[in-house]
């Protein structure tokens, strides 16, 4: 048998004994580490798997890339991680530190999901299988799909720098059959029902569901604007920052948030009587704020915005997020090309537009095959002229 590979037997086997192996008990891979003088194994069910992990766990610990598996526990390392995130210390794959919604939602996430189930497992003893099973209990519990795969963010993200820092030699969170989310319609509302909506608000109100509506900030956006990024003379706002409700005002959600949003004269006009009105009152630089610490709260909003629509007889109520969906709607509607879209959104990628959008946009086949023939005929017709 090749060097570092041992046939297992089973308790049961007569190989144990002197005989014949009868038993499927698989193959064991080792090979030792001098940098962590430890041996390093693993159990394969063929030779041929055996022998292949082998060869390249030994390639891994020649590049120094590979290290002999620690003692740690899933909990303890969960923890780890979380605070070297909380601390800033270990930032996500952008190099960017995380952000702290995020962070509570992985410690969430950690503490009430991934602990209880798999804490006392060994770092480098969970296997795929072990996680499969796990996220199969949890589908047949009726657990939603994106429930599941947020609950293994924490996990994945510790076994990504397991095995770049440690040497953990297997990521048991890659390759699992993870339930896919339901794609569900963007929920949006017409040109006039968003102007109904606004028009029986109070005016303190109405000009942030209009900021949400015609320039489709995000609700941390919309609650850490503030006059300094609103430029009424170019019609611009500037997004610089969010808001975090702990944290207050953090870095925006990508790099790619931060952005210039151009605004349309409807909501000018709004930003307008809301200087106008805020100046005398309160000093605040915040364009949404009671004070530079204490922006309008979402939950307040919603609640008045719901009284109000349904005492008005308004069946087409909204959310900051939907509103931010009917702006680009609107945009599109408007002729807006996609990439300026993806621009004004401030998404990571044209990529995350089209695929939210996509099916907004014009683009039938019979659209595309008129357009085509426009231009061919245009073309055919500056050749026919060249030729004479």
């Amino acid at each position: 048998m090749a060097e570092g590979i041992r046939k297992r037997h089973t308790k049961k086997c007569p190989a144990r004994t002197g005989g014949s192996c009868r038993c499927t008990g698989g193959f064991e891979a080792s090979l030792y580490s001098r940098r962590d003088d430890k041996k390093i194994s693993k159990s394969f069910r063929t030779e041929s798997e055996a022998r292949s992990w082998r060869a390249e766990a030994k390639r891994s610990l020649d590049r120094g890339t590979l290290r002999a598996p620690g003692q740690r526990t899933i909990r303890e390392a969960g923890e780890a991680w979380l605070a070297g995130a909380e601390r800033g210390e270990i930032r996500s794959r952008s190099g960017r530190p995380f952000k702290p919604s995020s962070l509570r939602g992985y410690r969430q996430s950690f503490t009430d999901r991934i602990a209880p189930a798999v804490g006392h497992v060994k770092v480098s003893a969970l296997t795929t299988s072990d996680l499969q099973k796990l996220v199969d209990e949890w589908q047949a519990e009726g657990h939603a799909a994106s429930t599941i795969r947020n609950s293994l963010r924490p996990l994945q993200a510790i076994y990504r720098r397991a095995r770049a820092r440690e040497g953990v030699p297997v990521n048991p969170t890659r390759d699992l059959e993870l339930p896919v989310p339901e794609r569900r319609e963007v929920e949006i509302v017409t040109p006039g029902a968003a102007a109904a909506l606004l028009a029986v608000l109070p005016k303190p109100d109405r000009v942030i569901w209009a900021t949400a509506l015609y320039a489709g900030l995000r609700s941390g956006e919309l609650r850490a604007l503030r006059w300094e990024a609103v430029d009424i003379a170019k019609r611009i706002i500037e997004v610089r920052e969010s808001w975090d409700p702990k944290e207050g005002s953090i870095e925006p959600k990508t790099r790619r948030s931060r952005r210039r949003v151009p605004m349309p004269s409807i909501l000018r006009e709004l930003l307008v009587a809301q200087r106008a009105r805020r100046e005398p009152s309160t000093g605040s630089t915040l364009v949404f704020g009671e004070d530079e610490k204490t922006p309008f709260q979402p939950e307040r909003l919603y609640r008045n915005a719901d009284s109000i629509w349904h005492h008005a007889g308004i069946r087409d109520r909204l959310r900051l997020h939907q509103a931010r969906h009917t702006y680009a709607s609107f945009m599109i509607a408007a002729g807006i090309n996609a990439k300026a879209l993806s621009s004004f959104m401030g998404h990571a990628s044209i990529t995350v537009t089209f695929d939210l959008y996509g099916h907004l946009m014009p683009g039938s086949e019979a659209e595309g095959a008129a357009l085509l023939d426009a231009y061919l005929d245009g073309r055919s017709k500056d050749i026919e002229e060249t030729d004479e």
